[in-house]
């Protein structure tokens, strides 16, 4: 459904020196420099699949789902969405894509988004039974109903964000691509709309390309990731597998029924490490395979009270990632 080889994105950026003198040096010899926000990324997406597109802020991940959106035309390389090529935006292609951004909005500020929703319907000739049907169902499936006949302006954030993927989703896209379609709302709209987003994808076989901050959003919905630093691609792959991969240690979280110092539990629990001790409260990073060893040291030497083992945050691995696979070609942030 998506297919990317080599796919390349470079800014020509003005640079001019601040003052009223930098203005006219500027105006009579210009300084240019090359930004490099894509660089050689290669992948492909299968129809109906999930992935989660990851990277620290900066690294092109907006920059690569507005080529591939067709709003930015690629400067080397090939890309290929639903059959179409991006740059060209064909009506069948536009037809079949849906871009979703959490920080920008496609709804009229002073209109209902029951207006916006008619204006959409106009823009893909989209037949009055079949927008009624897929209103319906839209409006079940985001709990839409007392919504769509307020201002928008009068909806909260969350409400706001789910009128805007009923408005994205109309025109029933066999492809979605979502920018941080979470940021700023709260931990019960969060799960709402992962909810949603993985019944959609269930019921229309929709292919989901997310982009979030949020690594909830992306351990919900997707057991791929693709990760992305400084405009290349630094891995591919299965979620669980990266964890794995790059943080060969779980962390234990353990609550005893009196003090203990950090001395005494490195002291009895080797190979483990402490990495918080205060009161009776510790947490210690225990590599894979001695976890259940560890476990016995503790019960065998302390009161325990309560103990739970968990993976390390993907926010720590990716972080980890990114910071330890930095490519040394002088790619530049977009």
């Amino acid at each position: 459904m998506i297919a990317l080889r080599s796919l390349r994105k470079v800014y020509r950026i003005h640079e001019k020196d601040a003052g009223l003198a930098g203005s006219l040096r500027a105006f009579w010899r210009r300084r240019y420099h090359d930004l490099v926000a894509v660089d050689d990324v290669s992948f492909e997406l299968s129809a109906g699949e999930m992935v989660g597109f990851l990277g620290p802020n900066g690294a092109g991940k907006t920059t690569t789902l507005k080529l591939l959106a067709g709003l930015l035309h690629p400067s080397g390389g090939e890309v290929s969405v639903a059959g179409f090529e991006p740059r060209r935006r064909q009506r069948a292609f536009l037809r079949s894509i849906t871009l979703v951004m959490g920080h920008k909005q496609q709804l009229s500020w002073d209109l209902a988004a029951s207006d916006t929703f008619l204006v959409n319907q106009a823009i893909y000739e989209i037949p009055d039974p079949v927008y009624h049907e897929r209103l319906g169902e839209l409006t079940e499936m985001l709990g839409l109903h007392g919504l769509l006949r307020k201002q928008v302006r009068k909806l909260s954030l969350g409400e706001r964000m789910k009128c805007e993927l009923a408005a994205a989703l109309l025109h029933r896209p066999k492809v979605l691509f979502l920018d941080e379609p979470t940021i700023g709302l709260d931990v019960a709209m969060q799960h709402q709309v992962r909810r949603f987003v993985a019944d959609y994808n269930e019921r229309h076989g929709a292919t989901v390309m997310l982009t979030s901050h949020n690594m909830g959003d992306v351990t919900a919905l997707a057991e791929r990731v693709l990760v992305i630093d400084r405009g290349r691609l630094v891995f591919d792959g299965d979620l669980l597998a990266l964890v794995e991969q790059r943080a060969p240690e779980r962390r234990l979280h353990v609550t005893f029924s009196e003090p203990i110092g950090a001395r005494s539990l490195e002291e009895a629990c080797r190979p483990a490490t402490v990495r918080s001790a205060k009161g009776v409260q510790a947490e210690l990073s225990v590599p894979r395979g001695a976890v259940a060893q560890v476990v016995g040291a503790l019960m065998a030497s302390f009161t325990v009270v309560d103990l739970v083992t968990k993976e390390v945050p993907v926010e720590e691995v990716v972080a980890e990632l990114v910071v330890g696979k930095r490519p040394s070609s002088g790619a530049a942030r977009a």
